[in-house]
């Protein structure tokens, strides 16, 4: 059987042993599910794959928000200083995702975090215009986006 279902047995199961169904008894029947297929994973030999595919959405997740604290803290710097360091940019970054919902993911995140704007997926879907608001270095904007929220979704996405 597969894990996710396993896994969302235990949370219902946990759910109708408390007799309340919210989202606090919900969430900790989920992970306390998780947490007992981890632990069985030896035992039983099911596949590993689950528990990466989770561990990869929690990092996506987390990443994402460390990228939007940070982004928003520099626009918020550049806007109330009297010197802007804005030095605005389209930059053309190759995509090497592979998937609608990869795709629109990447291109989510991106304009989702301050700074940054997805503009056009090419027709090919290869390429992926961005507008960038702090890009002195081209390459390294679209080197930094690269090696991480595109790799972060293909990891979570793709693997």
């Amino acid at each position: 059987m597969n894990s996710l279902v396993v896994n969302l047995l235990f949370a219902l199961s946990w759910v109708f042993f408390f007799g309340e169904f919210n989202a606090l008894t919900l969430s900790s029947g989920f992970v306390l599910g998780y947490a007992v297929l981890w632990l069985l994973y030896p035992l039983t030999g099911g596949p590993s794959g689950y528990f990466l595919r989770v561990w990869y959405w929690i990092r996506l997740i987390g990443m994402f928000h460390y990228e939007l604290v940070v982004s928003s803290i520099s626009v918020f710097i550049d806007v109330i200083t009297p010197k802007h360091r804005a030095r605005p940019a389209i930059i053309e970054m190759p995509l090497s995702v592979k998937s609608d919902a990869g795709i629109l993911l990447v291109t989510n995140l991106i304009t989702l975090t301050p700074g940054t704007l997805s503009l056009d997926v090419s027709e090919d879907r290869k390429t992926l215009k961005i507008h960038a608001m702090f890009a002195d270095n081209p390459e390294a904007v679209c080197a930094e986006l690269k090696n991480g929220m595109e790799r972060w979704v293909i990891d979570a996405l793709e693997r």
